[in-house]
């Protein structure tokens, strides 16, 4: 860290640090023309650049020097470089692209000079922060309602625009960099793998503030976070400061920032609008000086921040007011929690250490492990496909597994399409996925997909220590976490004494070198089938489960996982005694500490309801009681496979269908319901009559589609009004408000 880095930290830990105001609102105050937006340097632009704010540290840095002096004046520990849009993305829209480095580095250059100057008079030291806006463009969402998967920019993209301004406003002479206004975590992401990728190619680091936005009184990101579950996205990247800015007046940002306040182990921030925009108002806003820190007092005075500021709308006299009225109170105590593995989709998923909670990994969506889930995607029908993930969601699952292995697929062009198609449905995006890929390339295209802190599924020793700490890298630079098999460049481990050897070496390379969070670490010890007829496997049970125990022993803080169906498979056919095998399996495992599995959570039964001798003759062979378990476990299966069938009434049910399972059975009707409830509100969006609908709601009976046919449509109706929010109506809301935003910007 650098002294002046250093010195900010420690200023952190001893007073509450100030943050200037709106840079923007500033410069609508000197009623600048077109032609203060150019000079020699940009003769070759051809569309109008007055908007374009950040010209200004090149055209007129007169007006940035002066408006940064001023925030200084008003009692500002820290101004902001004028760069909120200087990257080649959100250029794109002036045909600037070619100017984002000469704008960067203006711009921390005026900056610089205008601080050290003041320092110098005053002798009260002051910071630069690099502020890189989230550009126009959103990663997470599609701003196409009729196509969900597309995506108008990528984490590429993002992340090597990100580079190029970093690089500039560190070399313009930046003291922090300050990502702000997230909107999308997944941009954010970006630019904190950017930012990371800087600091690979120097030999001190800056700090790094997070700042994201709240975009309503739903306490959600535009792409419908929760602060927590943002917190969870971005912690494994270390900020030394995070918190909430724009979109809200300091009185509504309340309950967000003490939601953030509780549970970020790092210094908290808050710089809200003045208020919500008044396009009457001289700066847009409403908010006064005295409102607006009166409500910033009173975060300070709950213990809930470290650095206030103001953002759009705020002025030096907010400024002046704000630091007024925090001057003297106790900055926030960075509090300690629980160490836990943290993980998040939409909401966060808190597992944390001791706590005895297992998590159940839904595997349905998986073509290596399931037929059903390969056979849609094969067939392109990812609609269907979706329908398994919100079957094992609603069954409990709180993380799921997503694979595309598969030699007939695309592997990277299947993940990234079926990770936006969940994005695009908040009931299936709030649970955190885990990327399960054989293939790098795989793993790599789906992390660029996740806004949210999944889990890879996995890495390993097999090609070597270095590509080993390669991989590992990325997944950090990812914000995920990381599942390690048991193997190495020797192969699988299969005893008890080689899967512990593994785990302790990768969790030195890990965490001694790499110094990645133990929590992020999750050892796969290797499932293996047992009851195979082969002497050697009689024991891969007993010894996975004595491997888990000696590797939460000698591996503090790591959890561990598997793959609980694999050792159940030389029964495959014969759900009865398979899951007695999961259900007795999980019961010793867990009880030695396993903390996870990969389960079909509809393929689970308690422990306790299993019948006696079938526990006994499972038991005996999981935990390898003797050499005649296998052939007493086989023989008993299969009396237990003829009394199934002499059980089942009749093949067709009556009906000439071949039967099929519940599952199966549940699966079809939702499938069905979801067709018709889907014909339901069209009918009844194109003729403005909900009636259809609330009469099957009521009794399911004179609702059809078809009965509602003959009803002639509303005068006035929009017959395409439904199309915005077929998928989801949030979604369809976020899309309109991301159009809003680019406005606003």
């Amino acid at each position: 860290m650098t002294a002046k880095g250093t010195a900010l930290l420690n200023t952190m830990r001893e007073r509450i640090v100030i943050l200037d105001g709106a840079m923007g609102t500033m410069i609508q105050s000197y009623r600048l023309v077109e032609h203060d937006f150019r000079n020699d340097s940009l003769k070759h632009a051809f569309k109008p650049l007055k908007g374009n704010n950040d010209l200004l540290n090149i055209t007129r840095p007169d007006i940035i020097a002066s408006i940064h002096r001023s925030f200084l004046e008003a009692g500002a520990d820290i101004i902001e470089t004028n760069s909120f849009s200087a990257t080649r993305i959100a250029q794109a829209d002036y045909g600037l692209g070619d100017q984002v480095r000469a704008i960067n580095l203006a711009g921390a250059k005026v900056a610089r000079e205008v601080a050290d100057a003041y320092a110098a008079e005053t002798g009260r030291p002051v910071w630069v922060a690099g502020a890189l806006g989230p550009t126009n463009r959103t990663a997470s969402l599609s701003p196409d309602v009729n196509r969900p998967e597309f995506r108008a920019v990528t984490f590429e993209e993002l992340r090597a625009a990100y580079y190029e301004q970093v690089v500039a406003l560190a070399e313009g002479g930046v003291d922090l960099f300050l990502p702000e206004t997230t909107f999308d975590t997944l941009n954010l992401k970006a630019a904190l793998a950017a930012i990371e990728d800087y600091f690979e190619t120097v030999e001190t680091r800056i700090p790094v503030f997070a700042s994201i936005t709240v975009t309503d009184r739903s306490g959600r990101t535009l792409s419908g976070q929760t602060v927590e579950a943002v917190w969870n996205s971005i912690r494994g990247y270390r900020p030394q400061c995070v918190g909430l800015n724009c979109a809200l007046g300091a009185d509504l940002m309340s309950p967000f920032l003490k939601a953030l306040s509780d549970v970020a182990d790092t210094f908290v921030h808050v710089y809200p609008n003045a208020g919500l925009p008044n396009p009457l108002s001289d700066t847009g806003y409403d908010e006064t000086p005295d409102h607006t820190s009166g409500a910033i007092r009173k975060f300070a005075e709950a213990g809930w921040v470290n650095m206030v500021g103001g953002c759009c709308g705020t002025t030096p006299d907010h400024i002046r007011m704000i630091a007024d009225r925090v001057r003297g109170l106790p900055p926030r105590k960075v509090p300690s929690f629980e160490p836990g593995l943290r993980l998040s989709g939409l909401e966060p998923l808190n597992v944390l250490e001791g706590s005895g909670s297992f998590v159940k990994v839904g595997e349905r969506a998986n073509v290596t492990g399931s037929p059903k889930f390969k056979k849609l995607v094969i067939a392109g029908d990812f609609d269907g496909a979706l329908a398994i993930v919100r079957s094992q969601v609603e069954k409990g699952s709180p993380v799921i597994d997503v694979n595309f292995d598969e030699g007939m697929l695309d592997g990277e062009a299947s993940m990234i399409r079926f990770l936006n198609l969940i994005a695009s449905e908040p009931d299936l995006a709030r649970v955190p996925i885990m990327i399960d890929s054989s293939k790098w390339s795989v793993i790599e295209a789906g992390l660029k997909c996740l806004q949210g802190k999944g889990i890879v599924n996995s890495i390993s020793l097999k090609e070597g220590e270095e590509t080993f700490r390669h991989h590992a890298r990325e997944i950090w630079r990812h914000g995920a976490a990381m599942i390690v098999m048991a193997f190495d460049e020797k192969g699988q481990a299969a005893t008890r004494d080689a899967k512990v050897a593994i785990a302790g070496r990768s969790y030195r390379i890990l965490v001694d070198e790499l110094g990645i969070d133990p929590q992020d670490i999750i050892f796969d010890l290797n499932v293996l089938t047992v009851a195979t007829g082969m002497d050697e496997h009689a024991s891969y049970a007993l010894d996975f489960i004595d491997a888990v125990r000696e590797v939460k022993r000698r591996c503090p803080g790591s959890r561990t996982s598997g793959g609980i169906s694999n050792v159940s498979f030389s029964f495959r056919g014969n759900n009865v005694v398979r899951e007695a095998m999961h259900a007795v399996f999980l019961h010793h495992a867990i009880a030695a500490g396993l903390d996870m599995g990969i389960v079909n959570p509809g393929m689970l039964i308690p422990y306790d309801a299993i019948d006696p001798e079938l526990l006994k003759a499972v038991e005996d062979v999981l935990l390898n009681r003797d050499s005649g378990a296998t052939e007493r476990l086989i023989t008993l299966a299969e009396a237990l496979k003829d009394r199934a069938k002499s059980d089942k009434p009749s093949k067709d049910n009556g009906s000439g269908a071949a039967a099929v399972s519940n599952d199966e059975r549940i699966q079809q009707a939702y499938l069905k319901a979801n067709a018709l409830l889907g014909e339901l509100f069209m009918q009844a969006v194109r003729t403005n009559d909900p009636g259809c609908l609330e009469r099957f709601i009521a009794s399911g009976a004179g609702a059809s589609p078809r009965d509602a046919s003959a009803v002639p449509a509303a005068s006035g109706s929009n017959p395409h009004r439904w199309r915005l929010n077929r998928r989801n109506p949030r979604i369809g809301d976020r899309v309109r408000l991301e159009s809003d935003w680019r406005m606003h910007w």
